[in-house]
């Protein structure tokens, strides 16, 4: 292999393979040490949207209703250097676990509704090590981790409560797919009693979740919005706020984003009413860039869902709390990767992150509360020898990658 402008080429599946080895065992595992927030746990909010791509969002694109989302970005610090894979099941599974996804067996693709597997039972999912720290630890939205067997599903899996669906897209007010129904509340199936839109739905409840919070310990919910994935469907009322927007298609995705940008909106104002708001830390991203061909735009990145493409795995992301030191706002345009939020959040949850010898992730505390450079210069995009693609990143320059075909 070779060095050209901050770029390996490598020739050979085997020499990646080793590269990747190398790094997974050395330069990926410099932990920071653990920090507390303020001499308390703060409460964790960790929101992924779906299928949103850097356009889609209103601070990047001014057409696009996002008042809530803005005002956070506005008052925390953007990421301009966010990094996921480039489909649903591998960034959920990278995001709990802080592993790549080519390490799980989930490489391949999304995890088919009909298919018996998940997320392997072997390894400590980020609410276990939540709960250890004193977390109530609630779930709500799209799991898309496998649930053939009930071990494999949330509550199983360290969710203190599950409210939400198995599978990876539905009727957002039937909640029907693959000729069935899909949605649950723990392990029962859970049918509401009117119709009403899941993005909804998931905000209201996520507020519930806040307000009967049972205090002083501290709350952490995983909220895996299903908008804006396929199909297109939307209340008109949010349609209704992008008018300007010509083509039905894209004004039906943006009122799918402005949904979603409401239910953050409900979770704010329960905070707020709850007065926990002072000590609670919110993280938006989304779990890869959008689908031109549904709606979706990564302008102006390029390429989109499924592709290693800037367009498919660079997504837009903040931020948020009251405990980061630094002056906001802030644009951070330091690399960090979906893996990197497990040990991440371990550490500003007042936990041991350097404990987790077996993962790739690397804790970014530092360079998110205090707007230090970014620990990471280097990650794997992903390795699938089915398709004979894999792409590995060194370099900090965005867009400057190899890939091996």
């Amino acid at each position: 292999m070779r060095l050209i402008s901050g770029v390996w080429h490598l020739r050979g599946w085997f020499r990646l393979i080793v590269v990747v080895a190398t790094l997974s065992a050395g330069d990926l595992h410099r932990w920071n040490p653990p920090m507390s927030v303020n001499g308390q746990k703060p409460n964790i909010i960790l929101i992924m949207a779906d299928d949103v791509g850097w356009n889609d969002v209103g601070w990047h694109n001014r057409d696009i209703a996002t008042p809530n989302l803005n005002a956070l970005v506005e008052s925390g610090v953007e990421l301009r250097s966010s990094y996921v894979t480039s489909l649903c099941s591998p960034s959920r599974a990278a995001l709990l676990t802080g592993i790549y996804p080519f390490k799980l067996g989930l490489q391949h693709g999304v995890l088919k509704a009909t298919k018996p597997h998940g997320l392997p039972l072997n390894v400590t999912l980020l609410p276990e090590r939540l709960r250890r720290l004193g977390y109530a630890t609630h779930m709500i939205g799209k799991w898309h981790l496998g649930f053939c067997n009930w071990a494999y599903t949330p509550t199983y899996r360290g969710f203190d409560s599950f409210f939400g669906f198995y599978t990876g897209q539905q009727d957002y007010f039937r909640h029907t797919t693959d000729g069935g129904y899909d949605f649950r509340y723990n392990k029962k199936v859970f049918r509401p009693k009117t119709k009403r839109y899941s993005t909804t739905t998931f905000g209201k409840h996520a507020a519930d979740v806040i307000y009967n919070h049972k205090r002083p310990g501290p709350l952490f919910i995983y909220l895996a919005l299903q908008a804006a994935h396929a199909p297109l469907q939307v209340p008109q009322k949010f349609e209704d706020l992008h008018r300007n927007i010509t083509n039905q298609r894209r004004r039906k995705f943006a009122g799918m984003v402005a949904a979603a940008d409401e239910a953050v909106g409900e979770i704010m104002t329960a905070l707020r009413k709850s007065n926990m708001h002072k000590n609670t830390l919110i993280v938006f991203l989304s779990d890869n860039g959008a689908t031109p061909l549904g709606a979706g735009n990564n302008w102006p990145l390029r390429g989109g869902k499924s592709t290693l493409w800037e367009g498919g795995t660079r997504v837009p992301s903040f931020i948020w709390g009251k405990m980061l030191k630094v002056r906001t706002p802030m644009i951070h345009r330091g690399m960090i990767h979906v893996v990197d939020w497990y040990p991440t959040v371990i550490a500003a949850a007042g936990g041991k992150p350097e404990a987790e010898r077996d993962i790739d992730g690397i804790v970014q505390w530092d360079m998110l509360r205090l707007g230090l450079p970014s620990n990471r210069t280097q990650f794997v995009y992903n390795i699938n020898r089915i398709t004979g693609s894999a792409a590995l990143r060194l370099s900090d320059a965005p867009g400057e990658y190899c890939s091996a075909r």
